[in-house]
Formats: structure tokens, C-alpha cells, sequence
């Protein structure tokens, strides 16, 4: 579950949550997403809010690869499902020895198992 702190970010079209400020240290936030995977660096609250509006929710459309803990390399993976409180993805690798489209339950905010890929 993404924690209290963080500062909920909404697109000013459509008030759609595409994702957080991360408070830091000497008052720098870290955008993420809404599943809590961070995007950049500490910055400003402008330009961590600059890079959440030209991101988007475009991240659920890329593939991702998600590392499992009795496998050495990571597989390729879809989101199928992205909220404050739950993220689903979907094997999207075909040398993955497990089923394609089995789903995996993470973590929020993200654990660091997930990275783009």
C-alpha cells in the first residue's frame, strides 16, 4: 500500500492519478508511479510533477521484467493490473519455463523486483 506521506499526483485534463511525489530530505520529491516504481532522481516538485505529466500512465502499456526469487534471470512481464494498493503482471516470456499470461501479485509500493525493460 502506498504510504500516507506520499503526494498524490493527478493529470489536470481529466484528474486521472498517474502517479506520486516521494518526499525527501531538504524538501525534494521523487515522482513514481502509481504503483510506487520511482522514475527519477530527488528533484524539485515541479520537475518531479514535469515528469509525471509527460510519462502518463504510458508505463502500463511497456513491458517490464520481474525477478523471481528461484530464477537467476529476470522474465518479461506485462501490467495488467496498476493501483495504490495492488500490482498484477503477466508472463510475457516465452523462455520463461512457467505458463505465458500466468499472473504474479507484487507488492506496493514496488519492492524493486520490477524493472523496465
Amino acid at each position: 500500500m502506498i504510504p500516507e506521506d506520499w503526494i498524490p499526483y493527478h493529470r489536470e485534463e481529466d484528474g486521472e492519478l498517474v502517479g506520486y511525489l516521494v518526499p525527501e530530505t531538504d524538501g525534494l520529491v521523487r515522482p513514481a508511479t502509481v504503483f510506487g516504481y520511482l522514475l527519477g532522481p530527488p528533484t524539485s516538485r515541479q520537475d518531479a510533477e514535469q515528469v509525471l505529466d509527460s510519462v502518463g500512465l504510458s508505463y502500463l502499456a511497456d513491458r517490464w521484467l520481474l525477478r523471481l526469487p528461484d530464477r537467476a534471470d529476470p522474465i518479461a512481464v506485462r501490467i495488467v493490473e496498476a493501483s495504490p494498493t495492488r500490482l498484477v503482471v503477466q508472463n510475457a516470456d516465452f523462455g520463461y519455463e512457467g505458463d505465458i499470461g500466468a499472473r504474479f501479485v507484487l507488492d506496493v509500493p514496488e519492492t524493486g523486483r520490477l524493472s523496465r525493460a
